[in-house]
């Protein structure tokens, strides 16, 4: 079982960043594939990134591409997503999920864990 606990979430103004923290339990975070999520008022939740067990391959969708990067510590059980350039469409609660498995995932219905959500606010 693992659990997730999201972090950093607030409001801010357009244009400026904030950088979201995933903190997971379990001893074999290091094996765990993990994704960032987010969902907008009235609308369904969408991928946004995700990163492999090793810290090396990465992927993101076309709406954050560029002004987004997920990054993870395993030593710390802590997976990141750093959000620059922040553009009021950006608002949303972010979710962050995991899997025990060593490739890529995007789809989250394949994801086991979800953590709680972390409301992030852009303000224009």
């Amino acid at each position: 079982q693992v659990q997730l606990v999201e972090s950093g979430g607030g409001l801010v103004q357009a244009g400026g960043s904030l950088r979201l923290s995933c903190a997971a339990s379990g001893r074999t975070f290091s094996s765990y594939a993990m994704g960032w999520f987010r969902q907008a008022p009235g609308k369904e939740r969408e991928f946004v990134a995700a990163i492999i067990w090793s810290r090396g391959r990465t992927h993101y969708a076309d709406s954050v591409k560029g002004r987004f990067t997920i990054s993870r510590d395993n030593a710390k059980n802590t997976v990141y997503l750093q959000m620059n350039s922040l553009k009021p469409e950006d608002t949303a609660v972010y979710y962050c999920a995991a899997k025990s498995h060593y490739g890529l995932i995007t789809r989250q219905s394949e994801y086991d864990y979800w953590g709680q959500g972390t409301q992030v606010t852009v303000s224009s």
